[in-house]
């Protein structure tokens, strides 16, 4: 699993799993079985699950371990009620949603505007928050500060283009890296593999 900016509700062996926001890629190195998820839009799970996302950073965690007993048998009730656990676990979040009410329009804003290649600085200045409030929101919403959720979604970005069948220099500049090198960098900080290795071959040129 790759960094994106997004945080999980999984199921997994019977038991709701939450997997933190990546700063790196994830290898899951067993459990073995088959696995469903519901993936929350960047900045909106913590506010659903009621955990801030750095405690989750690079984490996967029991929902037991954050909700208490009951609520937790009432949604492992309701995927286990569901004819197929996907479905369950959408009833949940879709409950979580209705109960916490509408996503904050300044996080929604920030995302799109850092997903667009925007700079930092000045999504902040448009955003009017000050350097240090926009970190510490950051931190709660997305579980690292803006500058890493910037460099997630641009790789993001990247990989879509890649895989589209966009040449690696081509990728590189559309973007928003300085060239192909500076991109490959990035791929290898983010994920520990080279570009080449996510790419499928007829893609990749």
């Amino acid at each position: 699993m790759l960094p994106d900016g997004c945080m999980d509700l999984l199921w997994h062996d019977g038991r709701l799993l939450v997997a933190g926001p990546d700063t790196r890629a994830h290898v899951d190195a067993g459990a073995a079985g088959p696995w469903s998820g519901i993936r929350f839009h960047p900045g909106t799970a913590p506010t659903l699950l009621g955990v801030p996302a750095h405690e989750l950073r690079d984490r996967r965690v029991e929902l037991a371990d954050l909700w208490p007993a009951a609520e937790v048998r009432r949604a492992t009730a309701r995927v286990h009620a569901a004819h197929h656990p996907a479905r369950g676990l959408e009833d949940v979040a879709l409950r979580l949603a209705a109960s916490a009410g509408p996503p904050d329009p300044l996080l929604t804003r920030l995302v799109a505007a850092l997903d667009a290649g925007r700079p930092v600085a000045g999504t902040a200045d448009e955003l009017g928050l000050g350097a240090r409030q926009l970190h510490r929101r950051s931190l709660t919403a997305f579980g690292y500060g803006p500058k890493t959720l910037a460099r997630v979604l641009r790789m993001r970005r990247a990989l879509a283009l890649a895989r589209a069948g966009v040449p690696f220099a081509e990728t590189a500049l559309r973007a928003g890296y300085a060239d192909q090198p500076h991109l490959s960098r990035e791929v290898r900080s983010l994920t520990g593999v080279a570009l080449r290795e996510l790419v499928p071959s007829d893609a990749a040129s």
